[in-house]
C-alpha cells in the first residue's frame, strides 16, 4: 500500500504563531488561558492543553482578573480588550496577522460608509469566532450572509461594502458578490450601484483549492482529516470529494475504516490549515496497520 500525506497540508501561518505562542508562555507561566479552542482540533487542543493550556469562554473573561489570556488566531471585537483591560488581565495577542488587517479595513470602512447609511457585509458563519471579530468592528452593525437565502437582510437600495471570512470558498464569495451587485441593479433600476467588493480571503486558503484537488486526483482514495468544529476543513473536504469520490472524512485514526481500502493500493492523507502533521501522520499509520 502506498501511502502519500500531502507535503501542502498542515496548520497555515496564522496557527502556527499562535500555537507557538501558547507553547513558549507555558514553559514559564503557571496560568494560561486560551479564550476559546486555541484552533479547531480537538486533537491538538487535548495536546495543548495536557501541557497546561486551559480553555476558556466568553462568559469566563471577566473573572480572570490578573490572569494570563491568550487570543487565538481568529481574532476578537473590541469588547474583549475592554473586558481585559477592566480587568487587569495580560493578552497575549496571537491574531492572525492578515485576520488583524482585515478588521482594520472593516473598521476604516464602516466609519466611512455609515455616514452614508451604508452597510457592511461579511460573507461567513455567523457566530464563528473570526465573523465575532470582525463585526465587532463596525459595532455589531455588519449584516452576516452565508447562503444566498440569507441575502433578504440586505437593503439593496442603499451602498455595500463588501467582506468575507478569510476561510471562505472563493468561488462561492464571487458567486455571493454578483447575486449582490445583481439585486442591486434590480433595486434601483441602473447599473450605477454603490458596491465595493473586497478580496479579503487568506491567500494560503485560496491556493489550497488547486493544490488539493491536484493531490486528490493523484490518488485512488483520499483520506481527509479535520476537526469538526473546522470551517476551512468542511470547504476542503467538498472540494476534495468533487475532485475525487473515495473521499474520506476523519477526526482521528479511530475513524478509519478498513472497507475503504479494498481493491485499492494507492492513498493520499490530507488535512485542513488547522490539522497538525502529526496527526496526518497517525492516520497513515493506522492505515497501514489496517490493510497489512
Amino acid at each position: 500500500m502506498n501511502i502519500e500525506i500531502d507535503p501542502r497540508s498542515g496548520f497555515c501561518f496564522g496557527v502556527v504563531n499562535a500555537i507557538n505562542q501558547a507553547e513558549k508562555e507555558l514553559q514559564n507561566a503557571d496560568d494560561l488561558y486560551c479564550l476559546g479552542d486555541i484552533v479547531h482540533n480537538s486533537e491538538e487542543v487535548s495536546r495543548l492543553e495536557s501541557k497546561g493550556l486551559i480553555t476558556i469562554d466568553h462568559k469566563s473573561l471577566g473573572n480572570l482578573k490578573g490572569k494570563k489570556v491568550l487570543l487565538r488566531a481568529h481574532g476578537e471585537p473590541p469588547e474583549t480588550y475592554r473586558i481585559a483591560k477592566d480587568n487587569g488581565i495580560q493578552i497575549i495577542d496571537a491574531t492572525c496577522p492578515v485576520v488583524l488587517k482585515l478588521q482594520s479595513k472593516i473598521k476604516r470602512s464602516w466609519e466611512e460608509i455609515k455616514t452614508s447609511g451604508g452597510q457592511i457585509v461579511i460573507y461567513g458563519k455567523k457566530g464563528h469566532a473570526e465573523v465575532n471579530g470582525l463585526v465587532g468592528q463596525t459595532e455589531g452593525n455588519a449584516i452576516v450572509i452565508e447562503t444566498p437565502e440569507q441575502l433578504t437582510a440586505i437593503d439593496f437600495t442603499k451602498p455595500i461594502a463588501l467582506f468575507s471570512q478569510t476561510t471562505m470558498s472563493p468561488d462561492k464569495y464571487l458567486q455571493l458578490a454578483d447575486n449582490i451587485r445583481r439585486l442591486m441593479v434590480e433595486a434601483k433600476g441602473c447599473e450605477d450601484v454603490l458596491l465595493t467588493i473586497n478580496r479579503t480571503i487568506c491567500g494560503q486558503v485560496s491556493n489550497r483549492k488547486k493544490e488539493v484537488v491536484q493531490f486528490a486526483q493523484k490518488h485512488q482514495v483520499i483520506i481527509f482529516v479535520s476537526g469538526e468544529k473546522s470551517s476551512n476543513g468542511k470547504m476542503l473536504y467538498e472540494i476534495c470529494k468533487e475532485a475525487n469520490a473515495n473521499t474520506y472524512l476523519v477526526m482521528n485514526p479511530n475513524s478509519i475504516v478498513k472497507d475503504w481500502f479494498v481493491g485499492y493500493d494507492d492513498v493520499g492523507v490530507c488535512g485542513a490549515t488547522s490539522t497538525p502533521v502529526w496527526l496526518m501522520e497517525m492516520v497513515a499509520e493506522r492505515i497501514r496497520a489496517v490493510v497489512s
